[in-house]
């Protein structure tokens, strides 16, 4: 595993870990107390996932933007270069898509709703907390995958850098 793939795991497992300690440090929630609990941090979940959506679609674009540039610059890059873009927008795209769909699922009322045995808020608090803190450490592995794109392409095209290994070389066997 390169560098690139393996700080962006170790980054976005972090995160998730971080994020979920909270929800391992309270324990088991009654159902009341998760109903409780999900009324109140509902808010902050809601403008959480708007939040991300609405990042992940602007990391989209400018992940556009990062390959016009990239293509526009006089040094030719090789094949990984381009590998670490697809990556970043399938991460990028797939945290995308579980944020609309959780953050859609979220305004539904479900805390009012009274054919709902109070059991069942515990698991829904469970769900909807291990799904945010998956989200969080994905969308931090979306942003240090970025970095590492954006540092590289500023190396490249801004500071004119000649010897970078992601700079495609004149050898006709380097396909990488």
């Amino acid at each position: 595993m390169d560098r690139f793939s393996r700080n962006s795991l170790i980054g976005g497992i972090a995160a998730t870990i971080i994020t979920s300690t909270g929800m391992i440090l309270m324990g088991h929630v009654s159902g009341l107390e998760a109903k409780d609990l999900i009324t109140s941090s509902l808010p902050r979940l809601n403008t959480f996932f708007n939040t991300v959506v609405l990042a992940s679609a602007t990391i989209l674009t400018l992940l556009l933007t990062i390959t016009n540039i990239s293509h526009g610059s006089k040094s030719t890059l090789k094949k990984t270069y381009y590998i670490r873009i697809l990556k970043i927008a399938k991460l990028d795209a797939t945290v995308f898509i579980i944020s609309v769909i959780t953050f859609l699922l979220m305004n539904n009322p479900l805390t009012e709703a009274e054919s709902i045995h109070t059991s069942y808020y515990s698991y829904l608090y469970y769900i909807w907390s291990s799904i945010s803190s998956i989200v969080c450490g994905a969308i931090v592995a979306v942003i240090i995958m970025l970095y590492y794109t954006i540092t590289t392409l500023i190396s490249i095209v801004g500071l004119n850098k000649d010897d970078h290994p992601l700079i495609h070389n004149e050898d006709p066997g380097e396909n990488v």
